[in-house]
């Protein structure tokens, strides 16, 4: 026989179905994002932020007419990663499906909320000057298309006005074209991408869910700051905070822009440090990195929503972060991924998860978005 040598190889999924994956490979494709896509690291420094330990918390809540407690709930919620963090001490730490304590999950869209937190950390240092700045400022390439009237403030609550389609199991959507792009690792294939959509209504006048917008909010900051986003996490919060481990975002080809609103790398117990930055009010060390009104701010309801109509029941969006119920600033991502951050409480919740996708989903019986407030407010319950 002739042909290469048959040496050992991991077979990963393609990129373009990562938002199409059966729940056999989700677990293995979100743990192994940077052999399916190209990447960045966000560089950690020399310290480490330390989370002290506290006793452990025993959360129990009531579903489908049973009593289910901690281990319980990550198999009804097909969990991966579970932290719970109380005045900035552990609670509770729990891992499944593969995941390690310096495992990189996928973010899935939790990192939108990481990147808009870095425009307030440019505008303290005055790399941007207002959120009321056209995107095309700083960003030429988008004069001329419907981005040329979509200024900060537009893209940081989804309110640019350009018609995007965000469904996941639609192969033709906006977002998997996006994706496929991504996998095949398009140089300029994303922002030829944007540039091509059409506006539909005026900007800011209209909530609607676009990954797109952020991947420009990346742009931007590239180019406001003169720096790689990667660089500029790392300089501005990863390294000075104390971050335990590297990041990643991923990068739409090789050597292109980051990914600003999805699929970077992230290990559970540094999503929970994020937390504890934004508990701080953004101070590092006596350093103001955010203005002081910056996390207020993002944390109120630029669009108010009917918690019906979306997959966690929130009541409304801020600053590319979802507002819970009861007013707290979560980050969400794809299939489960959640960093709640509960700042009156002093409560951080992570959570990296798996959850079935269609047309797998229909055949689960767990209502996902009840099981999670029903956990979230045990936990809330626990830790007094």
């Amino acid at each position: 026989m002739t042909g290469p040598i048959a040496h050992p190889k991991h077979h990963v999924p393609a990129g373009e179905d990562f938002l199409l994956l059966s729940p056999t490979e989700q677990a293995y494709a979100y743990r192994s994002v940077d052999q399916m896509f190209v990447t960045r690291a966000i560089r950690r420094g020399t310290n480490v932020l330390p989370l002290h330990r506290s006793g452990e918390i025993a959360p129990q809540y009531q579903a489908d007419g049973q009593t289910h407690g901690v281990d319980a709930y990550i198999g009804r919620a097909n969990v991966a990663g579970l932290l719970v963090v109380k005045d900035e001490r552990i609670v509770l730490e729990r891992y499944a499906l593969g995941l390690g304590q310096n495992v990189r999950w996928s973010s899935m869209s939790m990192i939108k909320s990481l990147t808009s937190t870095l425009i307030g950390a440019a505008l303290q240092q005055g790399a941007i000057g207002s959120l009321e700045d056209a995107v095309s400022k700083y960003i030429p390439a988008l004069r001329g298309c419907a981005y040329d009237a979509v200024t900060i403030r537009h893209l940081i609550t989804m309110s640019s006005g350009v018609r995007w389609n965000e469904d996941y199991t639609d192969r033709n959507s906006d977002v998997n074209r996006y994706s496929k792009s991504l996998g095949d690792k398009v140089p300029g294939g994303v922002l030829a991408l944007m540039r091509s959509l059409k506006a539909e209504h005026r900007p800011g006048s209209h909530f609607n869910y676009n990954s797109g917008d952020t991947y420009l909010l990346g742009s931007l900051l590239s180019a406001a700051t003169g720096k790689t986003l990667a660089d500029y996490m790392s300089e501005t919060i990863w390294s000075p905070l104390g971050m335990e481990f590297d990041a990643f975002y991923t990068l739409e080809s090789d050597g292109g822009q980051e990914i600003g609103g999805s699929r970077a790398g992230i290990a559970l117990r540094d999503f929970g440090r994020f937390g504890v930055f934004l508990l701080r009010g953004g101070v590092i060390d006596g350093t103001a990195v955010l203005p002081s009104d910056w996390i207020e701010s993002a944390a109120q309801p630029a669009f108010v929503l009917d918690p019906e109509t979306n997959r966690y029941g929130a009541r409304g969006y801020g600053y590319s972060w979802w507002i819970d119920p009861d007013g707290s600033m979560v980050a969400l991502g794809f299939a489960g991924q959640a960093l709640y951050v509960n700042r009156k409480a002093g409560v951080v919740i992570v959570t990296l998860s798996c959850q079935p996708q269609p047309p797998y989903a229909a055949s689960y019986r767990v209502d996902l978005k009840a099981e999670q407030h029903l956990f979230k407010d045990a936990v809330l319950a626990e830790c007094g």
